[in-house]
C-alpha cells in the first residue's frame, strides 16, 4: 500500500510533472512507420500530454507542436509542400526542425519568418517504430538491444491502445504470477486462431504446452534482481525434482519489458503515455530463427486492434467481450483466447488511474515493488539534476545488449547455467546474432 502522494508522483506525466520530466529523458515511441506510408504522411498524435503533428518530408520525419504559432490553426490539416508542412490557414510553412520557411501573406520582403519557430522534437526510426525525444539537450543513444540491432526482415512492429494510465499497463508485465490465472485455458489447443498463443505454445525442451504448465503449477517462485538496464525476473515452476520450467523476462527502464514468445522469438514492449488516462503499447517482435511473416502477423493483430487508431474491438463499452458460457467452458476470464485482451481488462478495470492506496501486495508482487523503487529513485535523481538510469551515451549504449528472454525447461539444480547457455546457443544459431 502506498500513499496518494506517491501514486500521483508515479502516474502523472504531463508537462511540468516529476514523472513526465523523467520520461522526457528517453526516446518514446510515437507511431508505427507504416502509419506514415500512405499518400498523405501527416498524422495528429498525442504523447506525454502534448498535442503534436507528425509528418514525413521525403526521407525526413518531423514532429511539431500541433497548433500553428500564427493564429492557432491545426497543422494536422496542413499541406505537405515546398520542403515542409504548410498551414492551411495563411500558408505559413515549417520544416522538420520547426523553422519557419515562409509567411506568404506578409508584404514582399518581410523577414518575419526569421523570428518565428515552432516547437519541434527529433524523430528516429527503429525496427518499424518511430521514436521521438521530447527532452531538453542532446538525445540519449539507443541501447544495442536485440530489437534494435536485428535486421529489418527479422522484426515486426505493432501497437494497441489501452484506456488507462501507463503505469498499471506496464505493471502487468512485471507480474508473472497472473499468467496461471488470467491466461488460463481449459484446453491446450485453440483451433480458432494462432494469434494470442504466447501461453499455448510449447516451451523449449518440453513436450507439454505452456498452457498446461501454467494451469497445473499455479504457485511459482519468483526471483528479481537489478541489472544495468533495469531488472530481471525469473519465474520458476518445478515440474519434479530434476526439472523446472523457467521463464526469464526483463524490464527495460523506464517503461518497456522483453518477454519470450517462443524459443526463437522475443517481444520488446513499451507502454507509452498518451496522457494521464490512456496509453499505447508498442511491440517489436524479434526473431532469432527465420525472417518474420510481417503480412500475416499484421493481419492477425488488425482483427483485434484495427487501424487507423489501433483501438481494441473490446473494452469497457462492451464488457471486454465477456461471455458467461465461455468462462464456464473454455477460459478462466471468459474473454476469448487473445491474451492481450485479458491483460487489457486487468489494467483497464482498475480505473483509468489505479488507486494504489487500497492495494495489498503479496509476495508474487516483488517485481512491482522493485520497479516502483527504481522509478521513484529515478524521479528524485532527475529532480536533483543527476543522470537517471538508462540515459546512455554512445559508449554506454554499446554495452547494453540483449537482454536474454528465455522460456524453457531445464535442470533444477543448474537453472542459471541453463538459461545463459540457451541464450548463447540461440544467438549462435540465428542468422544475424
Amino acid at each position: 500500500m502506498i500513499s496518494a502522494e506517491q501514486n500521483e508522483l508515479m502516474t502523472r506525466i504531463g508537462p511540468g510533472t516529476p514523472a513526465g520530466a523523467l520520461l522526457r529523458n528517453y526516446w518514446q515511441p510515437v507511431a508505427l512507420v507504416e502509419e506514415l506510408q500512405g499518400p498523405r504522411p501527416v498524422k495528429a498524435v498525442r504523447l506525454l500530454g502534448e498535442d503534436l503533428v507528425l509528418f514525413k518530408n521525403q526521407d525526413q520525419y518531423g514532429l511539431l507542436e500541433r497548433h500553428c504559432p500564427h493564429r492557432g490553426a491545426d497543422l494536422a490539416y496542413g499541406r505537405l509542400e515546398d520542403g515542409g508542412l504548410r498551414c492551411s490557414f495563411h500558408g505559413w510553412l515549417f520544416d522538420t526542425t520547426g523553422k519557419c520557411l515562409a509567411t506568404p501573406a506578409e508584404p514582399e520582403g518581410s523577414r518575419m519568418c526569421e523570428h518565428v519557430r515552432q516547437k519541434a522534437y527529433p524523430v528516429s526510426e527503429r525496427s518499424g517504430v518511430l521514436f521521438a525525444y521530447l527532452g531538453a539537450g542532446e538525445a540519449p543513444a539507443f541501447p544495442h538491444f536485440d530489437c534494435f540491432v536485428a535486421p529489418n526482415e527479422y522484426t515486426f512492429a505493432f501497437k494497441g491502445y489501452w484506456d488507462c494510465n501507463w503505469l498499471q499497463a506496464l505493471e502487468v508485465g512485471i507480474d508473472p504470477a497472473h499468467a496461471s490465472w488470467l491466461h488460463k485455458f481449459f484446453e491446450d489447443e485453440d483451433p480458432a486462431t494462432s494469434y494470442g498463443r504466447q501461453f499455448r505454445s510449447t516451451p523449449a525442451g518440453a513436450e507439454i504446452p505452456m498452457s498446461k504448465v501454467l494451469r497445473e503449477l499455479d504457485r511459482p517462485e519468483i526471483r528479481v534482481e537489478r541489472t544495468a538496464y533495469g531488472m530481471r525476473l525469473q519465474t520458476l515452476r518445478k515440474l519434479d525434482e530434476s526439472k523446472t520450467h523457467l521463464r526469464v523476462t526483463n524490464i527495460l527502464f523506464p517503461q518497456a519489458f522483453v518477454i519470450p514468445m517462443s524459443p526463437e522469438m522475443t517481444i520488446s514492449q513499451w507502454h507509452v503515455p498518451v496522457d494521464d488516462y490512456g496509453c499505447y503499447w508498442y511491440s517489436i517482435f524479434t526473431s532469432f530463427g527465420a525472417p518474420v511473416d510481417k503480412d500475416t502477423m499484421r493481419a492477425q493483430r488488425l482483427r483485434t486492434y484495427p487501424a487507423p487508431d489501433y483501438k481494441p474491438i473490446f473494452g469497457r463499452a462492451n464488457g471486454w467481450g465477456f461471455s458467461v458460457e465461455e468462462q464456464r467452458k473454455s477460459t478462466f476470464t471468459g474473454m476469448g483466447f487473445d491474451i492481450n485482451i485479458h491483460d487489457q481488462w486487468a489494467c483497464e478495470s482498475q480505473g483509468r488511474i489505479q488507486d494504489r492506496t487500497r492495494e495489498h501486495l503479496g509476495t508474487t508482487d516483488k517485481g512491482i515493488v522493485l520497479y516502483r523503487r527504481l522509478l521513484v529513485d529515478a524521479i528524485r535523481k532527475n529532480q536533483a539534476g543527476e543522470k537517471p538510469l538508462m540515459v546512455l551515451d554512445t559508449q554506454g549504449a554499446r554495452e547494453i545488449t540483449g537482454p536474454p528472454a528465455v522460456d524453457g525447461i531445464g535442470p533444477s539444480d543448474r537453472l542459471e547455467e541453463y538459461w545463459k547457455a540457451f541464450d548463447v546457443n540461440r544467438r549462435k544459431k540465428s542468422a544475424w546474432g
